[in-house]
């Protein structure tokens, strides 16, 4: 059965065309009587308004655009979370979208995102060079905010993370705890959080030296990557196995937790892992994870409310920001030695 439009609506109600809508839009516009008369044939007929029609005619909508690098990672669950909180209470619709680390499905998406006239996109980028995909959705008038990811561009807002500051914290600890062989994963570098980290992390060992970095890069930011890479690691003659390992993200550090208690070598006495971002998981890990903290759904607040000040600035020139957080070391069994009892 075809679904009853509006002016069956007011064919059946004895009504305009014009009440129909003003009991859509402007309901105090129309008497008590008039409007219940309308709102039962409605409810009789059936009647859905196409919102998205009304809303293209407008020039605008209420639904806002979050596009991830990896839905089935729980640091974007919660950025998303965060997001959809800001979202909802300004009266609109967070969809998600799903890049899956990849460049030309991210393109697809925000073509028809484009497409859509959707209100704005919050986005974590795949790569690091130029987006004209992004620019395209700036020249047609939808904001674009970056999330965790720093925008390098006056023209669009961002939130981020000090993501170099948190490869320092992460390797500072494991130089603390005396390591000298410790190894990097993460990957693939195209992603600028990974290439950050690292950045980080070689800075502060360069600072304080005697230490050797030991570089494996994963082709995705998974825990099957993580197990993976820590089974090429701990293939190493043992004079030469890294004591320490620095993970790109929480999901590659559970995957090496994994394969290296598999062999039943002991975390952190033999391998001691540090990873990021501190998802839940993380503590509650058979070995709880230390890990380098990021505020997700702060982050994903944080994004949206950028989103729709901007949106609402009504043709009156935005001021873009450019919000960093700072990480914080979470310290837990799988890195710190314990300490000897006095004697």
């Amino acid at each position: 059965m075809a679904a009853a439009n509006i002016k069956e609506v007011a064919r059946h109600a004895g009504v305009s065309l014009g009440t129909v809508s003003n009991v859509l839009n402007r309901p105090d516009t129309v008497s008590p009587a008039t409007r219940q008369r309308v709102l039962d044939a409605i409810t009789e007929l059936g009647y859905v308004r196409n919102d998205s029609a009304r809303q293209l005619r407008a020039g605008h909508s209420r639904t806002v655009a979050i596009v991830v690098l990896d839905v089935a990672n729980p640091f974007f669950t919660d950025v998303v979370r965060g997001a959809e909180q800001v979202v909802e209470e300004a009266g609109a619709m967070l969809v998600v979208c799903n890049s899956g680390e990849d460049s030309a499905r991210e393109r697809r998406h925000l073509e028809l995102l484009e497409e859509q006239r959707v209100r704005g996109v919050l986005i974590t980028p795949v790569g690091h060079g130029p987006q004209p995909n992004l620019d395209k959705l700036i020249d047609r008038g939808i904001p674009v905010v970056l999330v965790d990811r720093g925008s390098g561009r006056a023209s669009r807002c961002s939130v981020a993370v000090d993501d170099v500051l948190g490869g320092r914290l992460a390797m500072d600890h494991l130089l603390d705890q005396g390591h000298r062989r410790i190894a990097y994963l993460g990957g693939p570098f195209s992603i600028a959080q990974v290439a950050e980290r690292h950045a980080g992390a070689a800075a502060a060992l360069d600072e304080r030296g005697g230490a050797d970095l030991r570089v494996a890069t994963t082709t995705s930011l998974t825990v099957a990557a993580g197990r993976r890479a820590a089974e090429e690691l701990l293939a190493l003659p043992a004079r030469q196995r890294p004591t320490a390992v620095f993970c790109a993200n929480d999901l590659i550090a559970l995957g090496v937790l994994q394969e290296v208690t598999a062999r039943g070598l002991r975390v952190p006495a033999d391998v001691a892992i540090v990873g990021y971002d501190d998802i839940e998981f993380a503590g509650a890990a058979a070995v709880p994870l230390s890990s380098v903290r990021q505020p997700r759904e702060q982050l994903g607040r944080t994004a949206a409310q950028l989103l729709l000040e901007e949106a609402s600035s009504a043709g009156e020139k935005h001021r873009h920001r450019h919000v960093v957080f700072q990480p914080e070391l979470v310290v837990r069994r799988s890195s710190e030695q314990p300490r000897r009892p006095r004697r």
